[in-house]
């Protein structure tokens, strides 16, 4: 039978039609992320500084997202193993990584890493800072500064503080304080701060410069004794304790919080997430812990964060590659 060009066209048309109409009820609607759990991987051991705000930022999350936001410690390996979990993800943003200064400073003291720091992750938003307390047991004969550095120039070597591992801000701190004061301490890392306030309580080391987070409870009932702060001269947040900077001129070490997703991470993603962790930010019973931890919270964008770490990475090269500080 003869159809005419004309009718052929429409029946190829009404044809066509009928196949995206089939298709389209067919095909499953793309869902609004997130449609499961999200994981935040944190690269330390339970009860730590990082943790505890892991913990709090997560339940506040699952609120605006509505979905759980699941803590998975993975310490270990300069926070190396937790963070090459995120690298070799998905990039679908549901799985993050809670990164610290330890992000900025591996590139310059591991001489292997299972990723590159600058590819595989994609910055979502800075969480908050803070600086280190220098700590002691109540016990210990060191009241200030002053008398560490003392006993330390007497007897090189004799007394120790512990970090969550190397390359952290706890290490680091201890590190710029034997270059400036030129002394000799022995660093001790452990695989997080809570075996490393662990053994601090317990006399196997001297002294820790830990994050408010960490130590915060345990100033509070005297089961240790803040002696300085890390921040600069005359902006202690905890009463009565001075920095670090007033003894030892040029000394200032802090320490941040942040989220990163896999690179490749879809921009409407990390949008979802950054904004979630800014409702967060706002919640008063977070902003008065993260007060009383001496975390001051400020979310910002991507781009702010990566230029954030990209400064902080220069930085420390710079300090680590002329004090010549190492993983070993």
């Amino acid at each position: 039978m003869w159809i005419s060009g004309r009718k052929v066209v429409r029946l190829v048309g009404l044809l066509t039609l009928a196949t995206v109409l089939q298709s389209s009820l067919t095909m499953p609607a793309r869902a609004e992320f997130p449609e499961k759990p999200i994981r935040l991987i944190v690269p330390f051991a339970p009860g730590g500084g990082t943790d505890t705000i892991a913990r709090s930022l997560g339940s506040l999350m699952a609120k605006s997202l509505k979905q759980p936001v699941i803590i998975e410690n993975k310490p270990g390996g300069s926070t190396m193993i937790g963070s090459e979990a995120v690298a070799s993800s998905p990039a679908d943003g549901y799985t993050l990584l809670v990164a610290t200064l330890a992000h900025a400073v591996n590139p310059s003291m591991q001489p292997k890493m299972p990723y590159d720091t600058q590819k595989a992750f994609a910055a979502v938003t800075l969480i908050g800072d803070s600086h280190n307390v220098l700590v002691v047991r109540p016990d210990s004969p060191f009241k200030t500064v002053g008398d560490i550095i003392e006993a330390a120039k007497k007897s090189p070597g004799k007394f120790s503080f512990a970090s969550q591992g190397s390359g952290t801000s706890a290490h680091l701190a201890g590190e710029m304080l034997k270059n400036l004061a030129k002394i000799d301490l022995l660093h001790v890392p452990y695989r997080g701060a809570g075996p490393a306030l662990t053994d601090l309580l317990g006399g196997q080391v001297d002294m820790m410069f830990a994050t408010n987070a960490a130590v915060a409870g345990f100033i509070a009932n005297n089961r240790l004794r803040p002696i300085a702060v890390t921040a600069p001269a005359g902006q202690s947040k905890i009463s009565g304790v001075p920095t670090v900077e007033e003894t030892v001129p040029g000394y200032v070490v802090d320490s941040w919080y942040a989220l990163y997703a896999r690179s490749g991470t879809p921009q409407q993603i990390i949008d979802k997430i950054v904004d979630a962790v800014k409702v967060a930010a706002q919640d008063q019973s977070f902003i008065k812990r993260a007060e009383g931890e001496g975390i001051t919270l400020r979310p910002g964008s991507p781009p702010e964060l990566d230029a954030f770490v990209r400064a902080d990475m220069e930085r420390w090269r710079k300090i680590i590659t002329e004090n010549k500080i190492t993983t070993e």
